[in-house]
């Protein structure tokens, strides 16, 4: 299986960077997802959330990333290594060097039905119902996330 790596990064204001891809992009085109990509030989999948971040938005995380979710896609043949990591950058930081816009978008605002590259909507709705992400916007967990509806993948 391809390995995929992708970074929620969250913003001191609890803003999670969102990418657009461009139409021009191999793999779902003019969809939502997050900053991240395929591995090269001989990295780590942390390497490759890291230098992908770095790659497409010019910026590097905080601290160390942390493991957030493993998800198997037999369907296409990968598995996404998905990462945590904090930022103090803000959205006039970011380097779009990939896509068609990288955005810090509202942790309420993020299921709002965008089309989201596969796998992802699972993963972001975890990670919004989580005490982790509550503590981060400074509020309790009130229970799972939900999408607002639209074209979201699982």
């Amino acid at each position: 299986m391809d390995m995929i790596a992708c970074v929620v990064l969250v913003d001191s204001e609890g803003r999670l960077l969102l990418q657009l891809r461009d139409g021009a992009a191999m793999y779902h085109p003019n969809m939502w997802g997050l900053p991240g990509g395929h591995g090269e030989p001989g990295e780590t999948p942390e390497q490759t959330a890291e230098r992908e971040l770095w790659e497409e938005t010019g910026l590097a995380a905080d601290g160390p990333l942390r493991p957030l979710a493993v998800q198997e896609l037999p369907e296409l043949d990968r598995v996404k290594h998905y990462f945590l990591g904090t930022t103090r950058a803000r959205q006039e930081d970011v380097v779009l060097g990939e896509g068609a816009a990288m955005v810090f978008v509202p942790g309420d605002q993020v299921l709002d039905g965008r089309p989201w590259t596969p796998g992802t909507v699972a993963v972001l709705t975890e990670f919004l119902a989580s005490p982790e992400y509550a503590a981060s916007i400074g509020r309790a967990a009130t229970g799972p996330a939900q999408p607002a509806g639209g074209r979201q993948s699982a």
